[in-house]
């Protein structure tokens, strides 16, 4: 069985009907085991790290989407003077990479975005990983234009890639439950695809664990993966478990189990083979235990050191917060792999 999947993963011939069968009757261990084997096939030993900070421009937000515990959780907006002090922070301790996200307002449009890129473009050497679809989006809407034409002006004005944030399930039924206001899959994937087209790479993510199937979680990544062949515009593919502290999903969903998790991340690397190889932990909401064992089930990325994620924190992710760089390094070193610092376009540094 492990022989035959790992042979159909690599010719990139998994199916839907395959990869739920696996994890509805395959034993998990066999499941981690060759996702892990083919994890080093593709990608090899080395564990990736970007030294970065994340930047929350304000917890205001007029989506409302009910897995949100960042809604106006410290009721703040930050000013660009206040962004470029806390990028300069960033810089202090060696960030190569400024996230820069958060809710979205009706007065923040097209011209605020792209004068607060290139302000900080003006004032910092740095990669801006920038936005979501949906506050892509939410801008054009704001200002009266297609996505096509704000994605221009952001590149235009500096933007460097774009996070692929604001996926939630790229299933129209869930998303009408969980988020009604955000845009829906098509409009969701249409920005990414013209991103891509752009020359503007993103990451593609997935929030699992609060109403969806497993076949919904299926259906998903196939999608990634065909825009992905049809792009190579995805960076890498980030599984990001749900939280439901201190938000109304919550209240009707206890998250994904542990085994959940890991089942997850193996069967993404399994279906999504060397279409997107880089497969990312996010240490901030699995905890660094769970970050070590996800990291052997066909995960290869460890994320970032983060600075600060005020979105997790507020949905009870108590992992938040500074990961320094010796504590990676000493975390991919206790697996047995080899810590390899990357730019947000995986470059080595």
């Amino acid at each position: 069985m492990l022989e035959s999947i790992y042979e159909k993963s690599l010719n990139n011939e998994i199916t839907k009907k395959d990869a739920l069968d696996l994890i509805k009757s395959t034993s998990q261990f066999e499941l981690y085991d060759t996702a892990d084997k083919l994890r080093e096939t593709i990608v090899g030993d080395k564990v990736t790290y970007v030294v970065n900070k994340a930047i929350d421009i304000t917890d205001h937000c007029m989506i409302g989407c009910k897995f949100c515990s960042f809604r106006d959780n410290e009721k703040y907006r930050m000013t660009n003077e206040e962004i470029s002090e806390s990028i300069s922070q960033g810089e202090a301790i060696g960030a190569t990479e400024i996230c820069l996200f958060g809710g979205v307002t009706p007065d923040m449009d097209i011209k605020y975005y792209c004068d607060l890129i290139k302000q900080i473009k003006d004032e910092h050497d740095i990669c801006l990983h920038a936005l979501s679809p949906a506050e892509v989006y939410q801008a054009s809407v704001n200002s009266g234009i297609t996505t096509q034409e704000a994605l221009v002006e952001l590149k235009d004005a500096g933007m460097d890639t774009m996070t692929g944030a604001s996926a939630e399930v790229l299933v129209d039924s869930i998303r009408h439950e969980i988020c009604p206001n955000k845009l829906t899959t098509k409009q969701w994937c249409d920005v990414v695809k013209q991103a891509h087209e752009l020359g503007i790479p993103t990451t593609s993510t997935l929030m699992y664990g609060s109403i969806e199937t497993w076949q919904d979680r299926i259906d998903h990544i196939f999608l990634l993966k065909e825009i992905q062949e049809e792009t190579h515009g995805f960076t890498e593919f980030v599984p990001m478990t749900f939280l439901g502290e201190n938000n109304e999903l919550g209240k009707i969903s206890n998250g994904a189990t542990g085994v959940e998790d890991l089942k997850l991340h193996a069967i993404s690397r399994i279906i999504l083979s060397d279409v997107i190889e880089n497969i990312q932990v996010s240490w901030v909401k699995l905890g660094l235990r769970m970050t070590q064992v996800a990291l052997n089930c066909g995960a290869n990325d460890i994320g970032g050191t983060m600075i600060e994620d005020k979105i997790s924190t507020a949905a009870g992710g108590g992992y938040g917060g500074y990961l320094p760089v010796s504590r990676i390094k000493t975390l991919i070193e206790d697996i047995g792999r080899i810590p390899q610092q990357r730019t947000t376009k995986y470059e080595y540094i």
